[in-house]
């Protein structure tokens, strides 16, 4: 698969992108925020900011063992699922060591992660770049940036995945704070639970509207943007066709 190569805009600073970048996650951390949006939020933006083509996020269940909640399409379901199902890959050496993994060249790495490395292939990605979500000590999960480029990230690049990675995790933990009496645990098993959900509403609204998967996640994810719902209770209403999203909502009424 030929897969097309992402550029930043040509007369914006790697600085504006970031401080761009910040924003948008700062504004996803409200008291009552939606941990999915939030964690697509990131991918965005880091894909914007370091303009690579795709990415997926993993965080770890209840039990410690990662789960994927996050991609920006369904190449990346597939590579992250086999990494996952093989356990082998750099989001699984990333998230044991809680060091960044960066990879610019796949096929120098086929002997290392096998089947990670034939996914990724058959997807059209030649590099690879995991990076930790972690606080001090503690380790929550990976991200993993990949682009069809043989393409190395220099330091200033890690950097501000890091960054990134570092305010979205920030995002998670919070949750101790603002309800003392849930364990981050219990926020993951739902979101974990979301996913699920999320994944039979794509396939519904493919189905009915002759949609692409990736197309119709975008329709959900706007939909709830646009009604400031959660994903989750929108894609919810998807499956149980009680909600069409490619309409445009009904005005309130006073």
């Amino acid at each position: 698969m030929v897969r097309p190569v992402v550029a930043p805009a040509q007369r914006e600073t790697r600085e504006a992108r970031l401080g761009r970048a910040f924003v948008a996650l700062s504004d996803t951390l409200t008291t009552d925020y939606d941990l999915i949006e939030l964690l697509h939020t990131l991918l965005d933006t880091c894909t914007e900011v370091l303009a690579v083509a795709a990415g997926g996020l993993l965080l770890a269940d209840p039990n410690g063992e990662l789960q994927l909640l996050a991609a920006t399409d369904e190449d990346v379901d597939v590579v992250e699922l086999v990494q996952l199902s093989a356990r082998e890959g750099p989001c699984l050496d990333c998230f044991r060591t809680g060091e960044p993994v960066s990879v610019g060249d796949i096929a120098q790495e086929a002997a290392r992660w096998p089947d990670f490395a034939r996914a990724a292939r058959d997807r059209g990605f030649r590099s690879v770049h995991a990076v930790p979500m972690r606080l001090r000590r503690e380790v929550i999960g990976t991200m993993n940036l990949l682009d069809p480029r043989v393409r190395p990230l220099d330091d200033a690049d890690l950097a501000a995945a890091r960054a990134l990675a570092d305010v979205a995790t920030i995002g998670v933990l919070q949750a101790r704070v603002l309800h003392a009496s849930r364990a981050v645990a219990e926020q993951l098993q739902e979101a974990l639970d979301s996913r699920v959900v999320i994944e039979q509403a794509k396939g519904v609204l493919a189905g009915s509207a002759g949609l692409g998967v990736d197309e119709a996640f975008r329709a959900i994810r706007a939909y709830a943007r646009r009604t400031n719902t959660p994903i989750r209770t929108v894609a919810a209403a998807v499956v149980d066709r009680s909600l069409d999203v490619l309409r445009p909502p009904r005005p309130a009424t006073a």
